[in-house]
């Protein structure tokens, strides 16, 4: 029987002595490392199918949802999506080191803001196995360790890609234990993890459904980079174009329905309701979509379900979409204030000082005027990859990347001062 109190002390110790390590290492090692993890996940993609292919199994048997299957499934276009992320990752200028401000004040001091490694990360999350690549990668490029604890139904999978990245590291020369996935299913091993493992966790990345981040969030010892449901809301404006409202407003429902960056609710203005709401339901229903209204929605919408309150604060992950009618910019902001997650919400209007409210307005990590709440991913940013959207206000806010991935520290040059 497995002692998973100390095989994950272990991994503590180990991750943090490669932590050290890796800071001294250059960032053309951690390059190369980046360059071999992508072409390694290429050369093994027969194998990540394989094993990827018997955790769909076993998640079937289960009863897992097909929206979290579709999270879990990886074809080839998706590894080959994993390895684009990885290179996009390798491009990136490194940011150990970099100085992020420099200044002399009065005392004559030479003084830095410089770039460093965060430590040691532990990473828990569920059903998306590519999380295993991406985190890797980044945390490759932040100068990071990383402990990474995948759910029950992708470890096959995380397995599998696991040890592209070990050989990856071991052929560049980066400490062994720089990437470590836990080995086992237990969910004591979460708990552990949630400890701090005696001080060897600087923080803790969780990704995965409510349940799980509201767990890290009431049990942690060491601090969480919060990630919060992506209950984003997409606002249809008075001024909004009708052949636009219907672009975007089908894409960010229908894209994929699983994915964080999904509208969940769609507010239109009162003013414009006749104009706009038949047309673009028309569309999603056409596309497969579930339509629930209030009152005013159903009066223009017969065919929408009634929407009840629990609507307005549920992440369906599924082809429902709750559709509320408000008074304009400000109605929309209320709901969202109201009811939202602080993921990603979008305005779509040709009004530029409605759009201008409605970003001040919103206080959510992500605002998009007139494009699609999908494109709230890292790797739309130009990050590469993300090692999740953070709903957090203190350190990094949004996708998060290699750069969000570093703290800094001072550097201060003297020549022999003193204070008087």
């Amino acid at each position: 029987m497995t002692d998973i109190h100390a095989l994950m002390l272990d991994m503590g110790r180990r991750a943090r002595a490669a932590a050290d390590a890796l800071r001294a290492t250059t960032p053309d090692t951690r390059t190369t490392a980046l360059i071999l993890l992508a072409q390694g996940l290429r050369a093994a993609e027969a194998d990540i199918l394989s094993a990827n292919a018997r955790d769909i199994t076993n998640a079937r048997a289960s009863g897992l949802t097909e929206a979290l299957i579709d999270r879990l499934a990886l074809t080839p276009a998706r590894v080959e999506g994993m390895a684009v992320a990885v290179e996009t990752i390798a491009a990136q200028p490194d940011p150990v080191g970099a100085e992020m401000a420099r200044w002399t004040p009065a005392n004559g001091l030479d003084i830095a803001r410089v770039r460093t490694p965060i430590g040691v990360l532990g990473v828990i999350f569920e059903s998306r196995p590519n999380v295993t690549a991406d985190a890797a990668a980044l945390c490759i490029r932040s100068g990071n360790a990383a402990i990474l604890r995948c759910g029950s139904d992708c470890l096959e999978s995380s397995r599998a890609i696991a040890a592209v990245v070990a050989r990856a590291v071991a052929e560049a020369g980066l400490p062994a234990d720089a990437i470590q996935l836990v080995p086992i299913p237990d969910r004591e091993a979460v708990g552990a993890i949630l400890s701090g493992l005696d001080g060897a966790v600087d923080l803790i990345i969780p990704r995965g459904g409510k349940s799980l981040v509201a767990r890290v969030q009431a049990e942690a010892k060491a601090p969480v980079l919060g990630h919060l449901e992506g209950l984003c809301h997409t606002y249809l404006d008075a001024a909004a174009d009708l052949d636009v409202a219907r672009r975007v407003v089908v894409n960010a429902k229908m894209r994929r329905v699983s994915v964080c960056g999904a509208t969940e609710t769609l507010l239109v203005d009162r003013a414009a309701a006749e104009r706009l709401l038949p047309a673009v339901a028309a569309d999603l229903i056409a596309a497969g979509c579930e339509l629930r209204g209030d009152a005013e929605t159903r009066a223009l919408l017969p065919e929408a379900a009634a929407a009840v309150e629990a609507d307005w604060t549920t992440e369906y992950l599924a082809p429902i979409l709750s559709v509320r009618v408000v008074d304009g910019v400000d109605g929309a902001v209320e709901h969202i204030r109201a009811y939202g997650s602080g993921h990603t919400e979008a305005v779509i209007t040709t009004d530029a000082e409605a759009a201008e409210r409605f970003a001040n307005g919103v206080d959510s990590a992500i605002v998009l005027i007139n494009a699609s709440t999908q494109f709230a991913d890292g790797g739309e940013f130009g990050f590469g990859g993300e090692i999740g959207i953070s709903t957090s206000k203190l350190h990094a806010r949004g996708p998060v990347g290699a750069e969000q991935l570093t703290t800094y520290k001072y550097v201060v040059r003297g020549r022999g001062q003193t204070r008087p």
